[in-house]
């Protein structure tokens, strides 16, 4: 229940999003240069700042990593799966199948720093720079059959993975800003946080079930209850720390990725949003 209350806050930002985008002048115009501004900025400097101040402990963070790693195979193995089921329409689940394995990062890393604070950041922060090529791999596959792109240029060039791993080097390099530019960056990961979240909420769309909806409500099922049960059971079987735990339960109940419909109309196949 505490863990409830604490996460109304961000809630409340997501909804705030929604409405200025929908009800005032500030239209989906602004908002897509804030959600740029958020991704190739401010996330990145907030990922590297939690990464360089929180203590390396690779031993300690194998069980998170791996946990991580196995929530998204298991989703894309159950997608997959759907596949198989008499009447599936094969477009559609090839546009669909990613929504039940891709994350919203910028949820994830807002949930993260209220549940663990920093050193939750960069435990999510890990488990996003392991699971984001792993995604988009799996997503991009069932789409290439439909005549699609490489992704790969994308990936290595992904603002989130890059910012984890230069977080990674300047920690074991000791690196050590000025104390003014450790202020300024510092302010600026302050605003990735409530920016993200209300981003989250100005593209937010409804009523995109209506093609499929037995297939969407499996993907969803997929996405809000089996992989938040297998996380759950791999955190025991694991024996992760409470505080790990928690992040690997909250990264497998995540919301799906935003993106994902960006990417079926890229490749040029169903798209509902």
């Amino acid at each position: 229940m505490v863990h409830v209350l604490v996460l109304v806050p961000d809630f409340l930002l997501i909804a705030c999003g929604f409405a200025l985008c929908r009800f005032t002048p500030l239209g989906r115009s602004v908002w897509d240069g804030v959600e740029r501004l958020v991704y190739f900025v401010l996330f990145p400097v907030l990922l590297f700042n939690s990464i360089v101040r929180s203590p390396l402990q690779p031993g300690a963070t194998v069980g998170l990593a791996a946990a991580g790693l196995a929530v998204v195979a298991c989703g894309i193995a159950l997608a997959y799966a759907l596949r198989l089921w008499p009447g599936v329409d094969a477009r559609l689940h090839a546009s669909g199948a990613q929504t039940a394995f891709r994350f919203n990062s910028f949820i994830a890393l807002a949930l993260a720093e209220r549940l663990g604070g920093v050193q939750g950041v960069a435990w999510i922060a890990l488990i996003i720079a392991l699971a984001v090529p792993l995604c988009n791999v799996a997503a991009v596959w069932p789409l290439a059959r439909q005549g699609g792109h490489g992704y790969a240029r994308e990936i290595a060039r992904n603002p989130l993975i890059l910012a984890t791993l230069a977080g990674f080097a300047a920690n074991l390099g000791g690196l050590q800003w000025p104390d003014a530019v450790a202020t300024t960056m510092q302010r600026i990961g302050l605003a990735a946080l409530p920016l993200g979240l209300m981003t989250v909420g100005a593209g937010l769309k409804f009523g995109g079930l209506k093609a499929a909806p037995s297939l969407a409500a499996a993907l969803l099922a997929i996405r809000h209850v089996v992989l938040p049960v297998v996380a759950l059971l791999l955190c025991a079987l694991l024996a992760l720390p409470p505080a790990q735990a928690t992040i690997v339960v909250m990264f497998a109940a995540l919301p799906t990725a935003p993106s994902a419909y960006v990417l079926a109309v890229r490749m040029k196949v169903e798209a509902s949003a």
